[in-house]
């Protein structure tokens, strides 16, 4: 497995997004169900519990020292589409995740907004790790060590935000 960064910036409607993609030989409702079941999650990142359809569940990374978080689910359209905030307060992580199939393939794009460009040193590598893992648990192969992604520091905080799209004045 190769352990390059893979991120990048991009401006969306409501900010500064950090976004990743993998691709999977697999279709959409296989992948989606690596994301949003508390059975698929389990072995790449985590575990939650709570009712997913009422909007409000609890997550808790797959880590010794890791605490349960509060998840509002904002928008979740199956097999497609998820949108969420991590975390309560100021604090809180809004996340989106997105699948497109085609040619037997499914993309997976996942986004984090981000305060500030520099935020990417620290949110780059958890990701690019986290879905390291995935692709691991998903394929059978063995699950990475997170020293592979400290090197990532370096990348992230090089990330240059794309200029903003501006409206033209009339």
């Amino acid at each position: 497995m190769s352990f390059k960064p893979t991120g990048r910036l991009a401006y969306r409607e409501d900010g500064l997004y950090l976004m990743l993609d993998r691709l999977f030989s697999a279709s959409k409702d296989d992948v989606w169900a690596s994301v949003s079941r508390s059975a698929g999650l389990h072995g790449w990142i985590g575990t939650y519990t709570g009712a997913p359809e009422t909007g409000a569940v609890r997550f808790k990374l797959d880590e010794a020292d890791a605490e349960w978080e509060y998840v509002s689910i904002i928008k979740c359209i199956p097999p497609k589409r998820f949108t969420a905030d991590i975390g309560e307060g100021a604090a809180a992580r809004h996340v989106i995740l997105h699948l497109v199939e085609g040619a037997g393939m499914t993309t997976l794009t996942f986004g984090q907004r981000l305060h500030s460009a520099a935020e990417a040193a620290t949110v780059g590598p958890f990701w690019d790790y986290y879905f390291d893992r995935l692709v691991a648990a998903r394929t059978g192969q063995p699950i990475p060590a997170r020293t592979h992604y400290k090197p990532h520091v370096e990348y992230y905080s090089e990330l240059i935000p794309p200029k903003k799209a501006t409206e033209p004045t009339v």
